[in-house]
Formats: structure tokens, C-alpha cells, sequence
């Protein structure tokens, strides 16, 4: 009577091995996205949007669905270019792909989430909570850092900041300004 007993708990403990076996090897199908650099420039009293930029990793790779914040009514995923001198913002389609190990910068002149229906003005000092969304890992939470008007880069706190470019925006001359008043369109 204890051999069956014995043998009965003796296939339970290999099959138990098995299976944690099994699971051991199953690989994460949910990696975390690493969130660094988040910032934002301070922007004029009458502006209506601004641009978030940062940098996203993703172990596993990922897609960076969208953006939201209490600043301003959208917070999309942009593209800025420039094509033969002329400067084209656009959505993102789709979402930005976030490739397996592999840092991807949304800085001024290139990619970017851009805040439209601003609530306030962004000032220099002050964060910005901003909600990211993935297509597999979990949302994420961060704030950004508001930087000077023609700040080119974020500077972590107790850094000294890069001389700006005065407010021109990448592709303009030096000297030259947008008008407050000036809207882009796709």
C-alpha cells in the first residue's frame, strides 16, 4: 500500500519539476519601457501648444501608442521634417516603434509629443505630469522638466544649462522668431 503511495507522490514531484522547468524558460511577454530625460520648453503666455521630448527603451521592443496630460486638451505623437527648406509636422501613424534594445530620443527637430490646447503657459521650473501608453507594457507615469524657451536639451537639476539658441526653433535662421500668433498646419 505505500509503494503506490510512493510512486503516486514520486511522478507528482516530477511533474511539478517539469513545470517549473517549463515556466523558468517562458519568456517575458511584457517588458518594461525605461522613461529618461523628460522635458519640455517654457513656453510664451499666449502659446497654445508645446512639445514634450524624451528618451524610451524597451528590452523587448514595443510601440509608443500615446500621450496624455492635464496640461493641454491632446498630447499626440509628432514628426517634425524638413523637406527642401519647408518645415512639416505631422501624427505619427500607428504609433513610434521602440526597437529591442535600442534607445529611441524624441528631441527638438525629429520626433515629439506635441501638447495642443495648452491650459497655461509651461515655465521654466516648473514639471509637467504626462501619461505614456504602450502597445504591450504597462502605461507609464513621468513628469516632464520645464526648461528655458530656447533650451536645446534637458539639464538634470544642479547642472549648468547650454547657452540657448534664443527661441528660434531647429531649421530657422539665426535671429529669427515665430510669431506667437502663427499656426502650422500638416
Amino acid at each position: 500500500m505505500l509503494r503506490p503511495l510512493a510512486r503516486a507522490a514520486g511522478a507528482l514531484a516530477l511533474m511539478l519539476a517539469g513545470a517549473a522547468h517549463a515556466v523558468a524558460e517562458t519568456p517575458m511577454t511584457m517588458a518594461p519601457v525605461t522613461v529618461d530625460n523628460v522635458w519640455a520648453r517654457a513656453t510664451a503666455p499666449s502659446a497654445g501648444s508645446a512639445a514634450i521630448y524624451l528618451t524610451l527603451k524597451s528590452p523587448a521592443g514595443d510601440t509608443l501608442t500615446g500621450a496624455s496630460t492635464p496640461a493641454a486638451s491632446s498630447a499626440t505623437v509628432h514628426e517634425m521634417s524638413m523637406t527642401n527648406g519647408i518645415m512639416r509636422m505631422r501624427p505619427v501613424e500607428g504609433g513610434l516603434k521602440l526597437p529591442p534594445d535600442q534607445a529611441v530620443t524624441l528631441k527638438p527637430g525629429g520626433y515629439h509629443i506635441m501638447l495642443e490646447g495648452l491650459k497655461a503657459p509651461l515655465k521654466p521650473g516648473e514639471t509637467v505630469p504626462v501619461h505614456l501608453t504602450f502597445k504591450t507594457a504597462p502605461p507609464i507615469d513621468v513628469l516632464a522638466h520645464v526648461e528655458a524657451i530656447g533650451a536645446s536639451a534637458y539639464v538634470a537639476p544642479g547642472a549648468k544649462p547650454a547657452t540657448p539658441a534664443a527661441t528660434a526653433m531647429p531649421g530657422m535662421a539665426p535671429g529669427m522668431q515665430m510669431d506667437p500668433g502663427m499656426k502650422m498646419s500638416p
